[in-house]
């Protein structure tokens, strides 16, 4: 498959939230209808940028993996697809999400991290469900429950968040600034 891009951005070696905060910033300087490769390492970043296009109105056009990199693909969006991003509003933080975590309140926590991430230590009890498979798999969560979602740094959370929102789910909280701050006891899979 060839491929011809307007312009392309090395984000390989770079972890979350690194490839979309500069894919956000290059995408500024193409003009619309243009097309971006974004290359990266991270292999959470096909679920970050398709989310991050579809909340943005640029078209996420696909993926194509060559020897260990991925090769994403985008279209900027012209003024009439352009959609403002936006932040889920409901948000909580590390310390008060802990405080219900070692009070055993009856909360739902999604952690929305690649199974990798998550193996080498998530919140106990934390259901873990990737951004990328989440349209699939809105059913495995309770809709009457406090649900927390968190991520490594608050933006796949935040996209997951919003996603949630949009399904109808009413007790949706980001939690900020995720799981590379997180203090409190972590289980993980051996």
């Amino acid at each position: 498959m060839t491929i011809t891009a307007n312009e392309t951005l090395d984000a390989k070696g770079l972890a979350c939230p690194m490839p979309i905060v500069k894919t956000k910033k290059a995408i500024t300087n193409l003009e619309p209808g243009q097309v971006m490769e974004v290359q990266a390492t991270d292999k959470g970043s096909t679920a970050d940028i398709k989310a991050w296009a579809e909340s943005t109105g640029h078209h996420y056009l696909g993926t194509v993996e060559e020897e260990e990199v991925l090769k994403h693909y985008l279209r900027k969006a012209d003024e009439a697809e352009a959609k403002e991003e936006t932040k889920h509003e409901e948000i909580t933080d590390l310390e008060e999400l802990r405080s219900k975590v070692d009070g055993n309140e009856d909360i739902a926590i999604l952690d929305v991290r690649e199974p990798a991430e998550f193996a080498f230590g998530h919140i106990p009890g934390a259901l873990n469900i990737p951004l990328g498979e989440l349209e699939e798999r809105f059913e495995e969560l309770a809709k009457d429950k406090e649900l927390h979602v968190v991520c490594r740094t608050g933006n796949r959370s935040d996209l997951a968040a919003q996603k949630l929102t949009e399904k109808g789910y009413k007790n949706v909280k980001n939690v900020v600034p995720g799981m590379s701050k997180w203090e409190g006891s972590t289980e993980k899979n051996n």
